[in-house]
């Protein structure tokens, strides 16, 4: 009996606990992406990391934003040149599956420009889409 719990758990447990730490090194590279497009000037390569779609929603200390466009709109007014974006390091504090196909990233954003640093905190949900996990939701202050 023993052994065959120790093999339903190795059938059942152990490819979950794969599935979740591969998901969670793709968020990753998802996210270091970004910080690599952000740093070579180029928002419509950050904004990759993005959900293309209407309902994509971003949150800022203006409000929110909805929509693709609008957010992509938002960050190249806001940022319209390097002086203005300077250099990003954001790094993630935690990392929390949800589910098969959301995630939960909470995590610190640092920006070292011409124009004067910020920095703040970020909150993401995001969703696996066609197999490749996305940013639905943006709250960065």
């Amino acid at each position: 009996m023993r052994l065959l719990l120790g093999f339903l758990f190795l059938c059942y447990c152990c490819p979950a606990r794969a599935q979740h730490s591969g998901d969670e090194a793709a968020i990753r590279e998802l996210l270091s992406r970004q910080v690599s497009e952000w740093n070579r000037g180029n928002v419509a390569g950050y904004m990759q990391g993005y959900w293309e779609s209407d309902s994509l929603v971003f949150i800022g200390k203006s409000g929110p934003t909805y929509g693709y466009q609008a957010t992509l709109a938002r960050y190249q007014k806001s940022y319209p040149d390097a002086a203005h974006m300077g250099q990003l390091t954001a790094s993630p504090l935690r990392i929390r599956l949800l589910a098969q196909d959301w995630a939960y990233v909470t995590g610190r954003w640092q920006l070292k420009r011409v124009a004067g640093n910020l920095s703040g905190y970020y909150t993401l949900l995001l969703r696996k889409l066609a197999g490749h996990w996305v940013i639905v939701e943006d709250h960065s202050s």
